[in-house]
């Protein structure tokens, strides 16, 4: 594994963006809209990176976590899914394994917890 990022799930986008960029001083690098407001921004600060994600654009994206109590969700970089897969085999999966629209491969699973665990493969492996 790489790198773990969290994904918070927040009723608006918009909302939380004052805690985040002007409080703590993360900036905006990637921002996807969801109709008439933000869907999905990935916030930095230096090295440290978070995740912002619309509860209504999770509905759209997954839709087994659409109507989850949760408030975050891991997504993990990995190097390789071929490892993953076999060690999540037999887990609860959120989606069949799939390629995003930015390229990567992905595998959604729930830990025993019921936690949404995502690994990722880059786009080019």
């Amino acid at each position: 594994m790489k790198k773990i990022t969290p994904v918070l799930i927040v009723e608006t986008i918009e909302n939380s963006l004052p805690f985040w960029c002007e409080r703590l001083g993360f900036a905006r690098q990637v921002e996807v809209p969801h109709g008439d407001r933000l869907g999905f921004v990935i916030l930095t600060r230096g090295a440290v990176e978070v995740m912002l994600q619309s509860r209504a654009s999770v509905r759209d994206d997954i839709a087994a976590l659409g109507n989850d109590t949760y408030r975050s969700a891991l997504y993990i970089e990995v190097e390789d899914l071929a490892p993953i897969r076999s060690a999540t085999k037999g887990l609860k999966t959120l989606f069949e394994e799939r390629t995003t629209f930015y390229g990567a491969r992905e595998i959604g699973v729930r830990d025993p917890e019921g936690n949404a665990v995502l690994f990722a493969e880059a786009a080019g492996k």
